[in-house]
């Protein structure tokens, strides 16, 4: 969670950037241009007008509620794209359910990609190189290449020519993104390897999915002790018991006790207890700002 943070506050300085008349960037050949392209950058949500000619204007609340619970204690893990307009002033090209969930956690500012006049081939140049960095994690190669497909139109097969990577290279990336939000932010954090993700990918329901995720992070297990537990999912699922391999944990913490972490900490704490009866206490933060103050509290 703290590397999320990190790009963040990346983010924000690219911003003051973008704020400052004097380096009003509008096309890749205004300096600075080359800082934008290809970058998250930290936008104020009320500079970002949504697209009026966006062809989905329903929303299910109950959905926009759960990602907008997701967003308050994990960020927004794919950042949204959106088109330069004028100074300081932006149009959303994709990703208005992860805006208008922003907004309802009370979000002020959400990362963003920005598009800014002719900057086709310098986003395929900057994504590309992007790809070819050795410290990116599995989940951002992924965003990247996605970008590559819905920004720039381009084929999985057109892909392959430009990073030189197999088609199934870059297959087996996308098919992370289909991962729970939860489990997408465990990878990027090291939690668990994209060999996980793969074998987890294999399980449709997001819910089976996290529970899975828990319990490789209880017990450690490995990629293929993670192969055959999904396996022994699936087979309970062509049998109508749709249900993972049952737990034997030898005690239970119940609403009461998990308030008073929620409490303590002003923070939706969450806890986790094994079959083998260790457990694992999450406390979420969402800037550097709040985990100085989740420590203070600890050396109080």
């Amino acid at each position: 969670m703290a590397k999320a943070i990190k790009k963040q506050a990346l983010g924000r300085g690219l911003s003051a950037l973008l704020k400052d008349p004097e380096n009003d960037i509008k096309s890749v050949e205004d300096v600075n241009a080359d800082k934008v392209v290809g970058n998250i950058i930290e936008l104020e949500i009320d500079a970002i007008e949504i697209n009026p000619f966006q062809p989905r204007t329903n929303f299910n609340e109950e959905t926009l509620k759960e990602l907008s619970t997701s967003i308050r204690e994990l960020g927004v893990i794919q950042p949204i794209t959106v088109r330069k307009t004028d100074f300081n002033k932006y149009q959303l090209i994709s990703g208005e359910r992860r805006l208008r969930a922003s907004k309802l956690a009370g979000l002020t500012t959400i990362p963003a990609y920005i598009r800014i006049a002719n900057d086709n081939d310098s986003l395929v140049m900057a994504l590309v190189e992007n790809i070819q960095r050795h410290d990116l994690d599995p989940i951002e190669i992924a965003l990247s290449y996605q970008r590559l497909i819905d920004e720039i139109q381009l084929t999985q097969e057109q892909m392959s020519d430009r990073v030189g990577k197999k088609r199934s290279t870059i297959t087996n990336y996308l098919r992370l993104l289909r991962l729970d939000p939860i489990i997408q932010t465990g990878i990027r954090d090291g939690f668990i390897s994209m060999g996980h993700g793969r074998a987890i990918i294999n399980i449709a329901d997001h819910e089976a999915q996290t529970e899975i995720y828990h319990k490789i992070i209880m017990e450690n297990l490995s990629v293929r002790e993670t192969e055959a537990l999904v396996k022994a999912y699936q087979e309970n699922l062509h049998n109508d018991t749709p249900s993972l391999p049952a737990k034997k944990i030898s005690y239970t913490i119940s609403d009461q006790q998990k308030r008073v972490f929620t409490d303590f900490f002003g923070a939706k704490v969450d806890v986790k207890i094994a079959a083998n009866g260790k457990g694992k206490i999450a406390i979420p933060f969402h800037s550097s700002e709040d985990l100085e103050r989740i420590i203070k509290l600890l050396k109080e």
